[in-house]
Order: C-alpha cells, then structure tokens, then sequence
C-alpha cells in the first residue's frame, strides 16, 4: 500500500509502541525502521514522541531520546507528572496525544501518507480528519499480542493496518540480554 513517489511522514507514538514491541518480544531497531520507511516512499519528517521524568537524574530513555535527536528523528517531549493515586501508588502520567495530533493536522497539506505508530483508539478522529484531507492513514501496531494492542476502531477507520508482528524480520532486533543472563552464560560455558 505504498507508492515509492508519495511524501511520508512518520508519528511514532513512542510509550505505545514499546509497550506493543514488549509484548511480542522484540526491540524495536529505530535505523532499521528508518530505513525500511525510506524505502517505501519519500520519508520527509520521522517524529517520535515520549514524556519524560525531568527529575530523575538518569532516565532509562534518556539514551534512545538522544540516539534518535542525533540520527534525524524529530524529538517531541514533555515532562512527566507524577503523582500518588488513591492507593498510596507512584504513578507517572505523560500523554503526548494532543502534540502528535496538532503535528499531524500542521503537517498533512505537505504529505501523501502518514505513518502512525500506535494502536491508542483516542487518535481515530485524527485519521478520520487527515483522510478528509486526502492523506492516506496506516497505522502500525498489533492484534496478535493478549489483549490486542490497537484499538478496533482506530484499524478499522485506518486506510491499512500494518501487523507490528509483520515487521519483525525488518525492524526488529532480539531483546537484550540482562546482566544476570549474561554472567549465568558465562558461568556454563567456563
């Protein structure tokens, strides 16, 4: 479903798309996507959104943040909040839906197709709009984890849906070793 003349344009919606990565046990190799994007089309813009724990001194996705600033990708954060909900839990809230939205509509009179990197049913009206734009809408993501992680309507309203499973063998690498694994390797084999 793609036209190696039309302008693409990537929106990766990034805490949903880990977590659909997690769930089908690989990690996500962003050059590789890249890559397998530029192929495909004309890629103008590649965004990838995230929050971000700005107290923390080392945040986990610091690395990734700066890896993907630093090879071309459009880097669009905000501060997490924190707060303590009812049962005395830490909890970390950090929704980049209306930054994605608000990029997307700004940029769809300059693109042919959209890319979008999530399975949150909260973005369906923003196909719909795009579509009446005359963009055309996949979105990426996954019915094969337990339970699905896109939304029924967002992959029915998208113009295609893109197995995240699919791309696997494309885009993925194996996850990496812990420590523990590592030196219990190294334990059997000396």
């Amino acid at each position: 479903m793609f036209y190696k003349d039309e302008r693409l344009a990537l929106f990766i919606d990034g805490s949903n798309l880990y977590a659909a990565a997690k769930a089908l046990g690989f990690d996500i190799d962003y050059k590789l996507l890249r890559q397998e994007f530029e192929r495909r089309g004309k890629l103008l813009r590649a965004f990838y959104y995230t929050a971000l724990l700005e107290n923390d001194d080392y945040s986990p996705i610091r690395p990734l943040v700066d890896w993907l600033h630093y090879n071309g990708f459009t880097m669009v954060t905000k501060p997490a909040k924190e707060y303590t909900d009812s049962q005395g839990r830490r909890k970390v809230k950090g929704n980049m839906d209306i930054e994605l939205t608000v990029d997307a509509m700004e940029l769809a009179p300059r693109v042919d197709h959209i890319v979008l990197f999530s399975g949150d049913g909260d973005f369906r009206p923003l196909v719909e709009s795009l579509q009446r734009q005359g963009v055309r809408v996949s979105v990426v993501s996954t019915i094969r984890s337990q339970p699905p992680m896109i939304a029924d309507e967002l992959r029915r309203q998208a113009d295609n849906f893109i197995e995240l499973d699919a791309l696997r063998e494309v885009i993925g690498r194996p996850p990496r070793e812990t420590r523990f694994e590592r030196e219990e390797a190294t334990a059997s084999n000396g």
